[in-house]
C-alpha cells in the first residue's frame, strides 16, 4: 500500500471519529423549554387593595436545575402610566421571605429535580390615591442551568394584565 492511500485512509478514520463524537452528545429532551407560569388571585383591583402575582417554575428537563436567576420589572406600558401608583408589600418564596426585593432578583431553592416546581408570590398594593382605569403588568427574565451546568436556557415572560378599576361611587 502506498503512503498517499494510508494518509487518506487515516484522515477518513479521524474525520469519522470526530463526526461520531459530535453527533453522539445527548441533549436533554426539553432543552429549550423553560416552564414559568403566572397566576393572579384577581384580574381586577381597585385603588387601596392588593393583588397577588404567583410565578411557578417547573423543571421540565430530564436533569436537575442547579442555578436559577429571575428578574421582574413593570412592563413599558405599566411604567409609562405615571399616575398608576403601586408598591410591593410582600414577597414569599415557598414559605420563606425573598432575599432581595429591592432589586427583585428572585431566588428559587435549588437543586430543582426533574418534574419538581418552586413558587414565588409577589403581593402588590395599589395606592388609595392611584389613578383607576389603568393596567398593571410585569415582564420577567428567567435564566437557568441544568444538566450539571452543561446546558442553560433563558427567556422573557409576560405576566397577566391586572386591571385597576375605578371604585363604585358612594351613594
Amino acid at each position: 500500500m502506498n503512503t498517499t492511500r494510508l494518509v487518506g485512509l487515516g484522515l477518513a478514520v479521524v474525520l469519522s471519529c470526530v463526526g461520531a463524537l459530535l453527533f453522539s452528545v445527548e441533549i436533554p429532551a426539553n432543552a429549550d423549554t423553560a416552564d414559568l407560569t403566572y397566576a393572579t388571585d384577581t384580574a381586577t383591583v381597585v385603588p387601596g387593595s392588593t393583588v397577588d402575582l404567583t410565578m411557578t417554575l417547573t423543571n421540565t428537563q430530564t436533569t436537575g436545575i442547579r442555578f436559577v436567576y429571575q428578574s421582574i420589572q413593570p412592563t413599558w406600558d405599566t411604567a409609562r402610566q405615571g399616575d398608576l401608583k403601586y408598591t410591593l408589600v410582600a414577597c414569599d418564596a415557598a414559605g420563606d421571605p425573598c432575599k432581595d426585593t429591592a432589586r427583585l432578583g428572585l431566588d428559587y431553592a435549588v437543586p430543582l429535580a426533574p418534574g419538581a416546581s418552586r413558587t414565588v408570590t409577589l403581593t402588590y398594593r395599589v395606592a388609595p390615591d392611584s389613578a383607576c382605569g389603568r393596567t398593571l403588568s410585569f415582564s420577567s427574565y428567567l435564566y437557568y442551568e441544568y444538566g450539571g451546568g452543561l446546558y442553560s436556557t433563558s427567556d422573557t415572560y409576560q405576566s397577566p394584565e391586572i386591571r385597576v378599576a375605578c371604585p363604585p361611587p358612594h351613594g
